[in-house]
């Protein structure tokens, strides 16, 4: 392959794919376009709901925002749109600035997909990627059951016509008890059966009976929203249910997304900058996710920072385009795949058919209701409110436990945003309080073996002239005292101490106040007549080492391996083994 088609593969991955795109690829990108529309569009415009904007703007977000991504991007299935936690994230940026749903609002929405893009972008072209990582996965996880939480419950707004706030758990208690008194049992019982027939027809389309009759129903289960919205439009219409209050989309506007540039000035964008960063980390870590899954599948490549590019042009081209910030979505991705997309061609083919949408039937959508729409929401998302990782991590790992409860506390005790900011913190005091007490060893030659382990775990042979210790950390200014106190205070139960060695075989690194650390431990056995000894250290290691007075000072010796240094050492307690 010759450089210049490596490096357009690189910048530009569609050319790889659309070099060897044939017919039967064509039909089978095609049939999962028609599966993934049947999903998208009442999924688009229930989530721009969500986020407080006109349902068209949802299907504005699927349409240049996906074809960006197919050309740039490398996942072959991932579906690029709107998704109900950075709608919500959205929502949540901008409510408490602007009246929900008001022009200014809607241009904040933009100029909040455009930030977005842009922080993205820069992310990917300077090759931060490994920032997202940062986020600890419990974390993340924890975040989306919490904000699924506050998503469900924000949406029993439109199950019972009232005005409840959601974006914390007190808050929402609060408006509850105030308005629960003129819940509209109408608008309650419409969206109960919607809710009832979303979780109960997937069921039924699985019994045996209907298998028997339509063979693989998986594919006819996924387009069960889609018929829930056009049975529920059919209802209101013809039965006339606005009279009995039932409230509906209203009037959508038909054809192409206006492209422009949203209205800013450097206070709003400072305004909503801590939002927007909060979106792009979502955003990035939520869809590399989702791709890197399907990759797996697929046993196709995927480059973080290439990934961050073709998500901020994404985000940049909604922002241009009326739309607000998208991210992959895990249920269109999942049912794309399924229906068998076999290139990005499926994601072109799907915001085609949404113009189709958009231009010719917006008038058909004027009569579905409201909690229709909030009940595809909440069962949609109803399935990621899962406890079990909190216990599972709990049991793992107590301080992966403490991160996840104090981020879901936190999201649905204050808010989203701050949640997942005091989610990470925590993540971060918890680090460096496991750093800072690092598993500490005495270790002992396992007999008939070179291997030498923790002698509270292991029978192993030791001798009262030489002491053996390995810690499992790299040494730093927060452990430092810490091995220092733990060699003390074996030092002072062996008076026959002849030698001290230290396995560094788990140590990457030795910053400065480690290293007067040592030293000071060399300088204090040496007045007790104890030689302290290193053994396997690792290259990058030594090469610092080799720039320090250590080595020049060590009383003992650096060996390659810890059995040499007991052979040398020890003899005799080899002749025993």
């Amino acid at each position: 392959m010759s450089d210049w088609n490596r490096r357009l593969i690189h910048y530009l991955p569609a050319w790889q794919w659309l070099k060897h795109y044939d017919t039967p690829t064509f039909k089978s990108d095609l049939l999962a376009s028609f599966i993934v529309i049947a999903m998208l569009v009442p999924q688009g415009m229930a989530y721009a709901m969500l986020a407080g904007l006109p349902p068209i703007t949802g299907l504005y977000a699927s349409i240049i925002p996906m074809i960006i991504y197919a050309i740039i991007g490398g996942s072959p299935t991932l579906s690029i749109g709107p998704v109900a936690i950075i709608s919500m994230m959205t929502f949540a940026t901008l409510n408490s600035m602007f009246e929900v749903g008001s022009p200014v609002y809607i241009q904040a929405a933009c100029l909040l997909a455009l930030m977005v893009g842009v922080i993205s972008l820069l992310l990917g072209l300077f090759r931060f990627g490994f920032l997202i990582q940062l986020i600890s996965h419990p974390v993340i996880q924890s975040f989306i059951i919490a904000s699924a939480l506050l998503i469900a419950l924000g949406q029993l707004k439109f199950i019972v016509d009232l005005p409840l706030k959601a974006n914390n758990i007190p808050e929402f208690v609060v408006s509850v008890w105030q308005y629960i008194s003129l819940t509209h049992i109408g608008t309650l019982l419409f969206g109960l059966c919607a809710i009832a027939f979303l979780i109960y027809a997937p069921k039924l389309l699985n019994t045996n009976a209907l298998k028997g009759l339509f063979g693989s129903t998986v594919l006819l289960s996924r387009t069960i929203p889609l018929f829930l919205v056009v049975a529920s439009i059919a209802l209101v219409y013809f039965f006339q249910l606005q009279t009995l209050g039932i409230k509906t989309v209203g009037i959508i506007p038909s054809g192409m997304p206006p492209l422009d540039m949203p209205y800013w000035n450097w206070t709003l964008v400072l305004q909503l900058l801590p939002g927007a960063t909060m979106i792009a980390m979502i955003s990035f870590v939520e869809s590399l996710s989702i791709a890197q899954a399907t990759a797996l599948q697929n046993r196709s490549q995927l480059n973080s920072n290439q990934e961050l590019i073709a998500l901020g042009l994404a985000n940049i081209s909604a922002g241009f385009s009326s739309a607000f910030p998208v991210a992959g979505s895990l249920s269109r991705t999942v049912v794309n795949a399924d229906a068998g997309a076999q290139t990005p061609m499926a994601g072109v083919l799907s915001s085609l058919l949404i113009i189709v949408v958009s231009l010719y039937f917006t008038g058909f959508f004027q009569d579905l209701p409201l909690a229709i729409l909030a009940a595809t929401i909440i069962v949609s998302i109803w399935k990621l409110v899962d406890f079990k990782p909190f216990i599972e991590a709990w049991k793992y790992s107590k301080a992966d436990g403490i991160a996840m409860w104090i981020t879901f506390f936190g999201v649905v005790s204050i808010d989203i945003s701050t949640g997942l900011i005091i989610g990470m913190i925590s993540t971060f005091i918890l680090l460096l309080w496991r750093i800072s007490r690092p598993h500490i060893a005495v270790i002992g030659l396992v007999e008939g073996t070179q291997h030498f382990r923790n002698v509270e775990r292991h029978q192993v042979q030791t001798t009262a002239q030489v002491l053996s210790m390995r810690i499992d950390e790299s040494l730093t200014f927060l452990n430092a005292n810490i091995l220092k106190g733990e060699l003390i205070n074996a030092v002072s139960q062996q008076p026959k101490l002849a030698h001290v060695v230290i396995n560094c075989s788990s140590v990457s690194s030795i910053d400065l106040s480690a290293l007067e650390m040592l030293e000071d431990i060399n300088l204090e056995l040496a007045k007790q007549n104890i030689q302290l000894h290193l053994s396997e250290v690792k290259g990058p290691v030594m090469d610092r080492l080799q720039s320090s007075k250590l080595l020049k000072h060590l009383s003992g010796n650096v060996f390659l391996t810890h059995y040499q240094a007991i052979q040398t050492l020890s003899p005799q307690l080899l002749k025993t083994s």
